[in-house]
């Protein structure tokens, strides 16, 4: 099969051994991105809805780079390290995806890889699928 990956910006890309997403076929899968910038620290730290927007441009980034859209994306997964930071989280997620209701699940983690991270979001895309 062949696969196209998107790297990561980071040096963890490097240091675990991953990429910001892969197109094997008709399927992309986006791993789990954060706000986190080059010095591994969050942007927008304290503001949930601001990680939120930055973690989404950026799946939506590594979506376009392998030939996809929002349209594409038939399921998210949103981890928070606080679940009273729903709504903060869903305002952003729905003003990206309100039409188009991918499956969605959204639950609370002890932490993420960086102290000041609070939300995290993975991405499958179907090139087979769009509400376009």
């Amino acid at each position: 099969m062949n696969r196209r990956k998107v790297a990561i910006a980071s040096n963890w890309g490097g240091a675990i051994g991953y990429s910001r997403a892969v197109r094997a076929g008709e399927l992309i899968f986006v791993s789990g991105t954060t706000a986190s910038g080059a010095d591994g620290r969050a942007l927008h730290p304290g503001d949930a809805e601001g990680q939120a927007r930055v973690v989404l441009e950026r799946i939506l980034a590594a979506l376009a780079e392998l030939g996809a859209g929002p349209e594409h994306v038939v399921e998210t997964r949103i981890y928070l390290t606080d679940i009273g930071l729903w709504q903060e989280v869903g305002r952003a997620h729905g003003a990206v995806f309100a039409a188009l209701r991918p499956a969605t699940t959204m639950v609370a983690v002890g932490s993420l890889i960086a102290p000041d991270l609070l939300v995290e979001i993975s991405a499958i895309a179907s090139l087979a699928a769009s509400d376009a």
